[in-house]
This record gives structure tokens, sequence and C-alpha cells, in this order.
């Protein structure tokens, strides 16, 4: 590979296929692996049908964040993410 060659390779943006699973359902979302996962989250929930930022999203049992992308968390092609409600209280009433 010449030097003239490495800027080209560097613009490309290379993509990610990832299955979100909500409540027995599954849906695919492509997205380029540099993205927040954000526009993921916002595209489940309106395909769900849920309120914004009323799911949660985890990979391997670890919460993902609306600012880190695919790369930042190590998500690869075919990789699954697990969307839950939000749960609030749980704590004792006593």
């Amino acid at each position: 590979m010449t030097v003239s060659e490495e800027p080209a390779q560097e613009d490309i943006k290379p993509k990610v296929n990832l299955s979100v699973i909500y409540d027995g359902q599954s849906t695919t979302v492509k997205m380029k692996i540099n993205t927040p996962l954000k526009k993921i989250f916002d595209a489940v929930e309106k395909k769900f049908a849920v309120p914004e930022g009323t799911l949660r999203f985890f990979a391997d049992d670890k919460r993902l964040r609306p600012e880190e992308t695919p790369a930042d968390v190590g998500l690869e092609d075919g990789d699954q993410i697990d969307a839950h409600l939000e749960q609030l209280g749980g704590g004792s009433s006593c």
C-alpha cells in the first residue's frame, strides 16, 4: 500500500448490523461504528412505541450510554443489544 492510498482507507467508515431485543421482539439496525448509540436508542424506542428515554440498553450485561459508539464499547457486526424498561424504586418502605 502506498502512502497516497492510506487517507482513502481512513475515510471508509465500516458499518455493523446490531440486533436489538425488547420484550421478546427483535429488530436489526445497521449503523456506522463511530455513530453515537443515541441514534439506535431513538430508533428502537420509536419502533417499539415506547416514550423516549424509558428504555435502558445493555450489551454483555454492561449498560450502554447514548454518547458511546459501537467502536467505544467493542460492538461488532451481528452483536446483540438487550433493551429493558427503566425500573424506578425498589427500596424498602419501612
